[in-house]
């Protein structure tokens, strides 16, 4: 899967424009670069098209720990995108990224993500 099918597999799962679905990607991104430790976040960037790679690797100082509503939060402040259109946003890119990886490679990361990250690709249309 190649950049632009992923932004338009976001946008189909979220209804937002393909330009919406490109920045909440990237912040989506961005955002769970934070919550995985380094060797994780580059794990998966590797398998990512190159644009999407970058995102991984935006701001790797230390791991935090912080839940889907801080996520929501954080996507929200970098898109300007309201609480549900970034709330659709996480789900849509989670859903993506577990069709765009190995199974393997989707496993390790929510491994260190948790649960409650897991079941947010789940409930995605």
């Amino acid at each position: 899967m190649d950049d632009r099918e992923f932004f338009q597999a976001v946008a189909d799962r979220t209804q937002l424009s393909r330009q919406e679905a490109a920045d909440v990607t990237r912040a989506t991104l961005e955002t769970l670069a934070a919550r995985l430790s380094a060797g994780e976040a580059r794990d998966l960037a590797s398998e990512l098209p190159e644009r999407l790679r970058e995102a991984l690797r935006r701001g790797r100082d230390e791991m935090e720990v912080f839940d889907v509503d801080e996520s929501i939060r954080r996507v929200r402040e970098r898109t300007g995108l309201s609480e549900t259109e970034a709330g659709r946003g996480v789900r849509a890119v989670l859903a993506t990224l577990r069709e765009a990886v190995s199974r393997e490679e989707y496993d390790h990361a929510m491994s260190q993500l948790g649960s409650e990250f897991a079941r947010m690709a789940e409930t995605t249309p």
